[in-house]
């Protein structure tokens, strides 16, 4: 076992290294649901690494380390965030690191040699099985009135990086015209995926885009729902992973990176969790997602950062929505 375990995880050195600091402090703004089966998959290879685990919302967990590494007392030795633009802004506080894979990467993932999508979440349509007679098979299908209003669901497009993503593609190759076209239907807005997945699964909607991983553990479980990877292309949103300068156990870190950029750790988030992966050839695709039919589909990146204020005041003004 030793010999793949070097090739895809580091060199025997590095991991007798983590294992002599035997653990590392872990920070995300992944909910615990998500995180919690990662830090077990890994502990499942690497056991003697305890895992300490800080969960905070986006802003807030960019705040809290800005606030700790300029008091000098930044505890984390990775740090996990959903929005790749602010993680750029604090480049100068993570230290050179690369997983062995390293070229195995969509470039147009990263935004820096630093830091690395560890996580790769994408959206899909969902739609309640039980109520949807005329069911959607693409994009545009939520811009239809025979749907009705308040039956599309949508989560706001100022939500985050995920859902700037997703209106970003909805106007730039499903149709210019997109966002108009599904504010004249009238559809029900969300804060967040959350809310939308169960109100989809109770029927209080019928229709919605949806991140894949949200509405993920309902299929597993067994609700109401069917989701499917619509043929104009599926926006995926590229996180971004770190290691500050000022690790204190910097090998558990790498190894513990190492692992989740791996293909034995991207296909377990594929597996379990619903993710989709930055990887150039994937290790597996969610249930449904045939890349032969489905293109992935990445921001640029000066674009996701440059026309990011203009297009979301428009897009409030288009739906009607006020922050």
């Amino acid at each position: 076992m030793a010999a793949p375990a070097a090739a895809q995880f580091g060199p025997p050195e590095l991991i007798e290294a983590a294992r002599k600091e035997g653990k590392l402090v872990f920070y995300s703004a992944n909910v615990a649901e998500s995180e919690t089966p990662v830090i077990n998959a890994f502990n499942k290879r690497f056991p003697f690494i305890k895992v300490e685990f800080l969960r905070a919302p986006g802003n807030q967990l960019l705040q809290r380390v800005k606030t700790e590494a300029s008091a000098g007392k930044l505890l984390a030795d990775v740090i996990d965030h959903s929005d790749r633009s602010l993680l750029l802004e604090i480049e100068n506080l993570f230290q050179d690191y690369a997983p062995p894979n390293a070229a195995d990467y969509i470039p147009e993932t990263r935004v820096s040699p630093k830091l690395w999508p560890r996580s790769t979440v994408v959206w899909a349509i969902a739609y309640n099985s039980e109520l949807v007679k005329n069911l959607p098979k693409t994009w545009m299908d939520l811009t239809k009135p025979e749907y009705g209003s308040k039956q599309v669901g949508n989560v706001i497009a100022p939500s985050g990086g995920t859902t700037w993503t997703r209106a970003m593609f909805e106007r730039q190759v499903v149709a210019e015209d997109y966002w108009k076209k599904q504010a004249a239907i009238q559809p029900m807005l969300f804060p967040s995926n959350a809310p939308t997945s169960d109100a989809l699964v109770r029927g209080e909607i019928t229709v919605a885009a949806l991140l894949y991983n949200a509405i993920f553990p309902k299929l597993r479980d067994g609700a109401p729902v069917k989701v499917f990877f619509a043929p104009e292309g599926a926006p995926m949103t590229p996180f971004a992973a770190g290691i500050p300068k000022t690790a204190a156990n910097p090998n558990a870190a790498r190894l513990f990176l190492n692992w989740c950029l791996s293909e034995e750790g991207q296909a377990m988030m594929i597996k379990d969790l619903g993710y989709l992966t930055s990887l150039k050839k994937a290790p597996l695709y969610p249930e449904g997602f045939d890349p032969a039919v489905v293109k992935v589909w990445v921001p640029k990146y000066e674009q996701f950062v440059g026309l990011q204020k203009q297009w979301l005041d428009e897009w409030n003004k288009t739906y009607g929505y006020r922050q």
